[in-house]
């Protein structure tokens, strides 16, 4: 059972990782694309004051749930484990 639990953590913690570089590459191909476009100050600042007011909205969000879900999975394993 030891062993079960500690498969299963690793793959939750793998899962919760995939979600963080998931939501960065994202972040990182709009970068390459603005680099492609040509990019102005402005441009730059126009985007850096609406992502302020946007990441709020989206993207902390996202990664809230990822682990809080990652958490209390590990809550409930942990929990069975001692039972």
């Amino acid at each position: 059972m030891n062993t079960g639990l500690l498969l299963f953590l690793f793959v939750l913690f793998g899962v919760a990782l995939w979600g963080t570089f998931y939501a960065f590459k994202q972040e990182e191909e709009k970068m390459k694309k603005y680099e492609e476009e040509g990019d102005t100050v402005e441009d730059q600042l126009k985007r850096s004051l609406e992502y302020e007011k946007s990441s709020l909205k989206s993207n902390v969000p996202i990664q809230i749930w990822i682990y809080t879900i990652t958490i209390l999975l590990s809550l409930i394993a942990f929990a069975i484990y001692l039972i």
